[in-house]
């Protein structure tokens, strides 16, 4: 009876002593689930604050902006503010020129389309009015065959590439596109992949580029020093987006501007990139309704549009 005593005493001891290891455990567990908790509070804390300065940062960013253009250009002359973007459209007025400009925050890519026109081409109003929208401008070049127009370089309508052509001279067009999050995309595109890669869903071609990165690009010798109306687009530093046209070859009201006189200005308005589009008589300025600037020549039929809905 001792033995089982003693037996059953050694076992009680050992089950104590497990028990008090299983509880020390426990505590163990329970104080490092306490201490990853503080540690993901910690961290879910400092990814708000950064979150919240980050958006504290893109408006400050805006208002100052705003505050600058509104300093150089003055008050806008039309503003629209939609579920999609908001659009402000100021009067550019320098010594030997006159033109239009729209500061354009897209809130969905779906603000924004290419247009094409069908073989004959259409005028920027009447792609407009088709389309339901509030701003737009002329965008790539093209040509004339056997009497249909034919958009010159690379052309992407809704992530579809309809054309993809080389400039068949030294020249090499600059693609301007968007991609599938609005945001400016443009340069040299060596292949349809790489438009791909890009994920490309709208897009023109012209030349040259202007500004990339915030630097000055050269300017062709054919090109240089040559005043003309003008179409433009761009983005500014905090990525909005930005379409000139700059009226030409009208005595007593818009003589032109030259790229050179562009890039000078653009870098004044804090622009990073920037591409020139096709000008002359295609440059034309469309919002609300309204053709604003003065086509050369009246308005003319053109084979892309950028428009911009609310």
């Amino acid at each position: 009876m001792s033995e089982q005593i003693l037996v059953l005493n050694q076992a009680v001891g050992e089950l104590s002593g497990s028990a008090a290891t299983s509880s020390q455990m426990i505590s163990l567990i329970q104080e490092n689930a306490q201490q990853e908790l503080r540690e993901y509070q910690k961290q879910q804390s400092s990814l708000q604050e950064l979150l919240e300065s980050s958006h504290e940062q893109s408006l400050a960013s805006n208002e100052i902006l705003d505050y600058l253009l509104a300093n150089m250009l003055g008050d806008p002359i039309g503003q629209s503010f939609g579920e999609k973007a908001t659009i402000k459209v100021y009067s550019l007025t320098e010594t030997g020129y006159r033109g239009y400009m729209a500061k354009v925050r897209l809130h969905s890519i779906d603000a924004l389309e290419m247009v094409l026109a069908g073989n004959k081409g259409e005028t920027t109003r009447e792609a407009a009015k088709r389309t339901n929208a509030v701003l737009a401008i002329n965008a790539g070049g093209f040509f004339s065959h056997e009497g249909n127009m034919i958009p010159i370089g690379i052309t992407v309508v809704n992530g579809e590439v309809v054309t993809f052509y080389g400039s068949g001279t030294d020249e090499v067009f600059s693609f301007v596109g968007f991609n599938d999050e609005g945001q400016l995309v443009g340069g040299h595109i060596e292949s349809p992949e790489e438009l791909a890669e890009k994920k490309i869903i709208h897009g023109a071609s012209f030349l040259p580029t202007l500004l990339k990165d915030g630097e000055k690009q050269p300017i062709p010798s054919k090109w240089a020093n040559a005043k003309q109306p003008r179409t433009l687009i761009g983005h500014f530093k905090n990525n909005d987006l930005l379409f000139i046209v700059i009226d030409g070859r009208n005595t007593g009201w818009s003589e032109g501007v030259t790229l050179e006189e562009v890039q000078r200005k653009l870098l004044e308005l804090n622009v990073r990139d920037a591409y020139n589009l096709d000008g002359g008589g295609s440059s034309t300025f469309y919002y609300q309704g309204e053709v604003l600037n003065r086509p050369v020549g009246g308005e003319r039929r053109v084979k892309t549009n950028i428009i911009i809905k609310e």
